[in-house]
C-alpha cells in the first residue's frame, strides 16, 4: 500500500508542476487551484507511504516520478525540447526508482 501512495503522490506532484507552469505566476484562477490542490494531495499521499517506507527512499521515489513525468508531459504538452541527452538522463532517474523499488523492502 506504501508503493501505491507513493505512485498517487508522484503523479500529484506532476500535475502540480504542470499546473503551476500553467498559472503563469498565479494569475490564471483554475490552473492556480489544480496546482494547490495537487499539491495537497502530493504531501497527504506521501506521508501516507512514510508511515512504512524509509524517507530517504520515498523522498527519491516522489522527486523522481516528479521529475521523469514532468519532462514527458513537457515535452507532449508545452513543447518543451526532446533532446536525447535529456531523455536519457531521465531514462537514468526511471532506472534509480526501480533499483529503489526492488531492494526496498
Amino acid at each position: 500500500m506504501a508503493w501505491a501512495s507513493l505512485l498517487v503522490a508522484g503523479f500529484c506532484e506532476v500535475i502540480w508542476a504542470l499546473s503551476l507552469k500553467a498559472t503563469e505566476g498565479f494569475t490564471r484562477v483554475v490552473p492556480s487551484i489544480v496546482a494547490v490542490t495537487a499539491m495537497i494531495f502530493s504531501f497527504l499521499f506521501l506521508s501516507f507511504s512514510l508511515r512504512t517506507l524509509p524517507a530517504s527512499t520515498a523522498y527519491v521515489v516522489w522527486t523522481g516520478i516528479g521529475i521523469a513525468g514532468t519532462v514527458v508531459f513537457g515535452v507532449l504538452f508545452f513543447h518543451e525540447p526532446m533532446e536525447t541527452p535529456r531523455l536519457a538522463f531521465t531514462a537514468l532517474i526511471v532506472a534509480g526508482i526501480l533499483g529503489l523499488y526492488w531492494v526496498t523492502p
